[in-house]
């Protein structure tokens, strides 16, 4: 499945829904199968500068695919965590520096977060990017 695909995915799901409310419980749902970072990954490196709440991310490079694992403190940020994880980890530096973040709008969710929240995504996408520049230099 390609990253748009999973974003055209995500926009289905948030489609059944009529109300914000509902989309915002539905990310909050996706939180509460969220596996943290051990203590040591939360360092000053992983950590997403920029977001409201307390968030990390770490990368590993492995063969040419971006293994992403991260972790948020509040209940939005672990839904946004696992949402975001499942549409970047697991991909090559070139498909998620080929993918244009504005589509993520397609979905019908970033409109529904607080400005706040919106940093908070763009630290997220700056931190993930970040890491695809990275680990492409590597390859």
């Amino acid at each position: 499945m390609t990253i748009q695909e999973r974003v055209d995915e995500y926009k289905s799901d948030f489609d059944l829904f009529d109300e914000p409310n509902d989309k915002l419980e539905y990310i909050f749902d996706l939180g509460k199968a969220h596996e943290g970072l051990a203590s040591e990954e939360k360092t000053e490196e992983t950590r997403v500068v920029g977001c409201a709440s307390d968030a990390w991310l770490v990368c590993e490079c492995n063969h040419g695919v971006m293994h992403l694992r991260g972790e948020g403190t509040s209940e939005m940020a672990k839904g946004m965590v696992v949402l975001l994880l499942s549409i970047f980890s697991e991909r090559t530096p070139e498909e998620i520096l080929n993918f244009n973040p504005e589509a993520l709008h397609d979905m019908g969710i970033v409109e529904l977060l607080s400005p706040v929240r919106q940093q908070s995504l763009e630290a997220f996408l700056g931190k993930v990017y970040g890491y695809a520049k990275q680990c492409s230099a590597l390859n």
